[in-house]
């Protein structure tokens, strides 16, 4: 066991956090003005998250990887009454058309972003006690996949399509590399398009959101609004952008720049080289990620941090296409960067976990 932690990773975590705050406080100054009359609300949130999210990572970072081992059934129970209890009326509250957060004060916190983690938890206990059955769908993927479905059908009852896609792709990915049969997969695959495809038929605002993405000037106005600013904001970046602060798009022109769409306002306002600097601190934090995935000391700890890391960079690639225009939107946030609670603290722990892991690499 290493006393210290990955040094680099922390810092680049921290930096990646602040490039965040500073971010979410120029394309939310105008939005937070106009709705709070304070144009700081939302960089001081975020900033208390921050700090809230750090001393929890910094504390997780010090408890043994362990000790999950052994609390990941309770943890995923855990998440499980949650996932049940913020769908009924009075308890949970309704945010952009879905049931998907608690609310305390003015406050939010979203159930499905801890359940991806207890998932994840979970899987990896269940692939390190059972290494022999993987192979066996009846004894290995089934039991797995049922838990995940179950999941994934609670949340998509808020509903949040974005949310349950990154969670089942996560353990979908953890199983592949588990071992399971690639035949497996196939036909899982196929199975999957079906049921994406009926859950799209069954919301009209899905369909919607299918055919603003296949042609946005449909209705420029209306369901293509978002992805058409989008790439206005994009656009005239070139390599150095307008400048911090002289986003155009953010004037009341892009929907709420600090959440999902926060990538097209440092792409307006930084240009390419605030992109490059966004896709290097990804790149050090995922490899990073990766390295200590390849060296833990045990298959519980290489398959938490790849279910993690894995999370972290297909939640960020379905981000930034969405961004521009590669896929519907879905409503997922760019980690570090979006504004939100849930999301920042949650990712944060998870980088504890990494750290911690860290911790027991082998050489």
């Amino acid at each position: 066991m290493n006393k210290k932690f990955d040094l680099t990773l922390m810092i680049t975590i921290i930096i990646t956090s602040l490039y965040g705050i500073i971010m979410i406080f120029s394309a939310s100054s105008i939005w937070a003005e106009y709705k709070f009359n304070f144009k700081f609300h939302y960089v001081i949130m975020q900033s208390m998250f921050f700090m809230i999210g750090v001393i929890l990572m910094i504390f997780v970072s010090k408890v043994p990887y362990r000790y999950y081992l052994k609390k990941a059934n309770i943890i995923l129970l855990t998440c499980f009454i949650l996932l049940i209890l913020v769908l009924v009326p009075g308890i949970g509250t309704v945010r952009n058309g879905s049931r998907s957060w608690f609310g305390i004060g003015g406050l939010g916190i979203q159930p499905s972003e801890f359940m991806k983690l207890a998932l994840i938890i979970f899987t990896s206990k269940y692939i390190y006690n059972n290494p022999k059955d993987m192979k066996k769908v009846t004894k290995g993927a089934f039991p797995i996949l049922l838990v995940t479905l179950i999941s994934f059908g609670l949340i998509m009852l808020q509903p949040d399509f974005g949310t349950g896609t990154i969670l089942v792709m996560t353990i979908v990915a953890m199983l592949f590399i588990s071992g399971v049969n690639f035949s497996f997969f196939i036909k899982i695959g196929l199975v999957g398009m079906i049921l994406v495809v009926l859950l799209i038929l069954k919301a009209p605002y899905r369909v919607n959101r299918i055919v603003s993405f296949l042609n946005p000037w449909n209705d420029p106005l209306g369901t293509g609004f978002q992805s058409i600013q989008s790439l206005f904001a994009i656009g005239p970046g070139g390599l150095f952008g307008l400048g911090f602060g002289n986003s155009i798009q953010k004037h009341f022109y892009l929907p709420e720049p600090q959440t999902d769409f926060i990538f097209s306002i440092i792409s307006e306002e930084l240009g390419i080289l605030g992109i490059i600097t966004v896709s290097i601190l990804f790149l050090t934090i995922i490899l990073k990620g990766v390295k200590i995935s390849i060296k833990a000391p045990d298959n519980f700890a290489k398959f938490l941090s790849f279910g993690i890391i894995f999370q972290l960079a297909f939640q960020t690639l379905l981000n930034l296409s969405v961004v521009v225009g590669l896929v519907p939107v879905t409503g997922v946030t760019l980690p570090f960067f979006s504004y939100g609670g849930s999301s920042l603290i949650i990712t944060l722990i998870e980088m504890g976990m990494i750290l911690n892991i860290s911790r027991y690499k082998q050489n």
